[in-house]
């Protein structure tokens, strides 16, 4: 599938973002959509709608690193109408290397959820509402926790990227802070007894949470409409009346602002199509390798990063058959050489076979 990724007709997105480490690589991905994917499929697309045009294994990441990987995949590939990419700061420098070199402008289309999370982070991450919030419902999910009361545990925030689900936390805290505003003192043993004690003080957090509810609601709100249909003047419209339900000096109303502004006229001179502005589609893919990945005992990046292309696109009995037909093993071999040059499954049988020395640092 690498090797027969070619120049298309239609104009297209590119969708990229390196994987989690795995071992002691990445693996940095291009997918490849075409701009009426939306309009074609009428909601968010599959990976069925996407194909793999580059995939680079790497240990060491940076701007010109992946700015040079660019060049080669865009070269067999052809020039995409737009790049999509999340706001990490490696990508964000290698994309912007790659794009001043090229004499066509090329638009660079932040992932709206990225963009929301990173907003969602600059209003509540050094707030005392959210850090007595967030201490609270840490102590009483280890209350709660295998009791009959264990269906109320609050969602678990990732420690990396917790505010791209944040949204959760916002929905339960305003169900529990109605749930325990009633007056009066609960019975001994009673359900609303027990959450008190669970959660004591969460009470007195009501104005904190119903607001902080109330921007993750409207910012769901938003996400939802964009990475299922797209923006266009319609998706735009309807975001800028959400925009109204804002609280009061909300920094994330005023970076979604800035967001839509910018995007909206990237859309306005690219397509007719609604633009696609999520690279959620990407981190399926990679959550889907990683199921396959965990399996093994010792988790490495091999050539079973091959499997990354091959869970893209829809993949008939036919290109099964000519894949089996044309790749030759050696072609496996010298793409491994080239892209691996050593796995740790390796080095360890090597380490063990060596009878001379066990020591670590002849190896």
């Amino acid at each position: 599938m690498l090797q027969q990724v070619k120049p298309i007709d239609q104009p297209w997105l590119a969708i990229l973002d390196h994987s989690i480490d795995i071992g002691t690589k990445k693996a940095f991905v291009v997918l490849r959509v075409t701009m009426d994917a939306l309009t074609k499929k009428g909601k968010a697309i599959q990976l069925e709608d996407c194909e793999c045009i580059g995939l680079k294994i790497s240990e060491t990441v940076n701007g010109k690193s992946i700015s040079l990987e660019l060049v080669e995949i865009f070269g067999q590939a052809g020039r995409p109408t737009a790049i999509i990419k999340d706001c990490d700061y490696t990508l964000d420098k290698g994309v912007r290397l790659y794009t001043e070199k090229q004499t066509v402008s090329i638009p660079v289309i932040e992932d709206i959820g990225h963009v929301m999370a990173t907003a969602l982070k600059a209003q509540y991450k050094d707030s005392k509402g959210y850090k007595s919030v967030t201490e609270l419902t840490g102590q009483g999910a280890s209350r709660l926790r295998q009791t009959n009361l264990a269906y109320l545990i609050p969602p678990k925030l990732r420690t990396k990227g917790r505010f791209q689900s944040i949204g959760k936390l916002g929905q339960w805290g305003a169900k529990i802070v109605n749930a325990l505003a009633v007056k009066g003192a609960a019975k001994k043993g009673s359900i609303l007894g027990r959450l008190r004690s669970a959660l004591p003080g969460f009470g007195q957090l009501k104005p904190f949470i119903l607001s902080f509810a109330r921007t993750a609601k409207v910012t769901s709100d938003v996400m939802e409409i964009l990475k299922n249909k797209g923006l266009n003047h319609t998706s735009h419209e309807q975001c800028l009346e959400l925009l109204k339900n804002f609280p009061r000096r909300s920094k994330v109303k005023k970076r979604l602002q800035v967001w839509l502004r910018r995007h909206f006229a990237i859309q306005q001179e690219t397509t007719c199509h609604p633009l696609l502005v999520s690279s959620d589609i990407i981190e399926s893919l990679f959550g889907r390798f990683k199921q396959v990945i965990e399996r093994s005992s010792h988790a490495d990046m091999n050539r079973t990063a091959l499997l990354i292309p091959a869970l893209c696109g829809d993949n008939d009995k036919r290109m099964v058959e000519q894949a089996f037909r044309e790749a030759r093993h050696k072609d496996l071999e010298l793409w491994e050489e080239a892209n691996i040059p050593y796995t740790m499954r390796k080095k360890r049988q090597l380490f063990f076979k060596d009878k001379k020395s066990q020591k670590v640092g002849t190896f």
